[in-house]
């Protein structure tokens, strides 16, 4: 449980961080496609001998390179985020079909195991996290610009489709730990819904990464609770909570702009 609380909160604050920028630059279906693409990463891995967080990684991130590189435009990374998709979803049922030990790691896949991660696991998760906040350090100003005005911002001399690649990398890396929380099924509970229901409290970016990593942090520690005095499975609790509190903001935003009006 210990090692459950810890991913769950790496991964939270992870996604926070992200999260942000995958909203404001409408990467939801991206976000939610690379999921699904690592899926025959991790049954291919299963086929080779492999771990299956290896092989979902590579995929997440390959497919994040391949996409960065088909679709210079939103338009075209749409088009080329589906195709890629349909493509990589096929290539994981062959893969699921051949590997005999694969129902497992397709369950895990699909719904996420938080309580199976193990300390390696945790390792990678914290190392990443910190790359990830080092990244962001760097990237989180001319990526902020690129983000609302791409072509002023490549008027300027910003690397705006560079950016969108290295934004795209750090979302599969992001989706590799999130898938192995929640599953590529339920991956929006972390991704997107806590920054999107911060968006509803603020407009300043720095609290809104703030607000929405505190929301998935919640999300996860009170899911893992509630599995554990139910004994059910803490993704379906950490959905419900990060729901929840989209569902709540929401309806004290409307009734506030309702009463101001």
């Amino acid at each position: 449980m210990r090692n459950a609380f810890i991913a769950g909160s790496l991964v939270a604050i992870a996604s926070g961080m992200l999260g942000y920028f995958v909203v404001v630059r409408e990467g939801e279906f991206a976000a939610h496609a690379l999921g699904h693409i690592g899926f025959p990463g991790a049954t291919g891995a299963v086929l080779l001998g492999l771990s299956p967080t290896l092989g979902l990684a590579v995929f997440c991130v390959g497919g994040a390179l391949v996409i960065g590189a088909l679709g210079k435009r939103a338009s075209e990374r749409a088009t080329a985020t589906g195709t890629v998709l349909a493509f990589a979803t096929g290539l994981g049922i062959l893969f699921a079909s051949l590997a005999t030990e694969s129902s497992t790691t397709v369950t895990n896949v699909l719904f996420g195991n938080l309580l199976a991660v193990s300390t390696g696991q945790i390792k990678v998760f914290a190392l990443f996290t910190v790359a990830l906040a080092a990244a962001l350090a760097v990237i989180a100003r001319p990526l902020m610009f690129a983000s609302v005005n791409p072509e002023v911002a490549e008027a300027k001399g910003v690397a705006v489709q560079a950016l969108g690649v290295v934004f795209l990398v750090l979302m599969g890396l992001v989706v590799t730990m999130a898938v192995q929380v929640v599953g590529t099924l339920l991956l929006f509970a972390l991704v997107v819904t806590p920054p999107a229901t911060a968006l509803k409290l603020s407009a300043r970016p720095s609290r809104v990464v703030a607000l929405g990593t505190a929301i998935g942090l919640a999300s996860v520690v009170l899911g893992l609770v509630t599995a554990t005095m139910f004994n059910l499975p803490p993704s379906f609790f950490i959905v419900s909570y990060s729901f929840a509190t989209w569902l709540i903001v929401l309806g004290a935003t409307r009734e506030k702009h309702r009463a101001n009006h």
